[in-house]
């Protein structure tokens, strides 16, 4: 007999859950975070699953929205989602919770997850609307400073110049490939792969991205993302790191393709930390993040004409619609599609008509 007996059944409901996701093949990346905030629920709770109500829910949800510090909604759901799946498996006939308790403890867990009282998934994007796509000119200025801050630390002769060009060329690459950070971090040299179309490219015509996301316990996926000839000044920084650059930090038989100084794997957090840090220097919003890069590249491809289905292959979208919500085509492009679309349903005279009455309304509203 334990001497805290509730304690211990919370410990083996959650032990007992803990295995039911491995089962699954579900990552300890996705299973602790889950268990932890069971626990963190519990303890406000100040009660056991079997004690728990709809109420404690609601509190717990009203603590998460107060203050400066109040979550967003998607993480909001996502606890929500934490807390249905855990009380489904302990309504689970197969495991015998229901039965424990109430000989236990005179009382079973509910399920105090419902539609009234948790968030609902309305929009497919919740994300922050500060975040975008790059302009072209916060790109321009993005690259620029990369390129002058290389040089300048080459001239210093200060310990650094390796790594100032591994960190532009990490960036760049990330843009020109449309690359998630791990799926940039994990790359490998032998991942550099040719496109027969373009022999000129040698073995930087294409990436195979063998880490990409996965899903509900998947390995990542595989896709291999071509190189398209508007980003081709990408090619070149890549060619001079592999062949030039990255020798000179001794690899041996490393084969990562971003290494640091004592040879190790460039890690994601690591490349955020940088990233950050060369935004700042830079003079660009704080709210444009190295994922933005991503957007910028799907967005651009749109600009340029690609077809949507490229698109979605390119950066490894299940479903288009996924690609629709990175897409944030500027106000030019979408005036040169207006324009198209005039000219091909009612002719050129049509169309310098209208620009004609355009500019002759703009003249008027200048003179006055």
């Amino acid at each position: 007999m334990h001497l805290d007996e509730p304690s211990a059944v919370f410990e083996a409901m959650l032990s007992g859950w803990g295995r039911q996701q491995t089962s699954r093949l579900l990552a300890d990346a996705t299973i602790e975070p889950r268990l932890s905030l069971i626990r963190r629920f519990s303890e406000f709770a100040g009660s056991h699953p079997w004690d728990w109500t709809a109420g404690d829910v609601e509190d717990f949800t009203a603590s998460l929205m107060a203050g400066d510090d109040r979550l967003a909604p998607s993480t909001i759901r996502g606890y929500h989602l934490t807390l249905r799946l855990f009380c489904d498996y302990l309504l689970d006939g197969r495991y015998g919770w229901v039965g424990q308790c109430e000989e236990r403890f005179g009382a079973i867990p509910s399920q105090v997850c419902h539609d009234y009282n948790t968030a609902a998934h309305l929009v497919d994007y919740e994300g922050r609307p500060e975040r975008r796509p790059f302009s072209y000119d916060e790109l321009q200025t993005l690259f620029d400073f990369l390129d002058s801050r290389v040089e300048v630390v080459a001239r210093s002769g200060r310990k650094g110049a390796l790594a100032a060009l591994r960190d532009a060329q990490m960036v760049k690459t990330a843009y020109a490939f449309g690359l998630r950070r791990r799926e940039l971090c994990f790359l490998d040299v032998a991942d550099l792969r040719p496109n027969p179309r373009m022999p000129q490219w040698g073995t930087f015509g294409a990436v195979h991205v063998r880490y990409a996301k996965s899903s509900r316990g998947s390995a990542p996926r595989r896709r291999t993302v071509l190189a398209v000839p508007e980003f081709d000044w990408a090619i070149d920084g890549l060619r001079q790191w592999v062949e030039q650059a990255r020798p000179l930090l001794r690899p041996g038989p490393r084969h990562e393709l971003w290494l640091t100084e004592r040879n190790q794997r460039v890690s994601v957090k690591t490349i955020d930390k940088r990233f950050a840090l060369l935004r700042a220097q830079a003079g660009l919003p704080s709210d444009l993040t190295l994922h933005c890069l991503r957007h910028s590249y799907v967005t651009h491809l749109i600009e340029f004409g690609y077809p949507e289905r490229f698109v979605t292959e390119q950066v490894g979208h299940s479903y288009a619609s996924t690609t629709a919500i990175y897409t944030s085509v500027s106000n030019d492009f979408k005036t040169k599609a207006l324009q198209a679309a005039l000219e091909r349903v009612y002719g050129s005279h049509t169309t310098n008509t209208h620009n004609n009455m355009h500019n002759n309304q703009d003249g008027g509203r200048g003179q006055r």
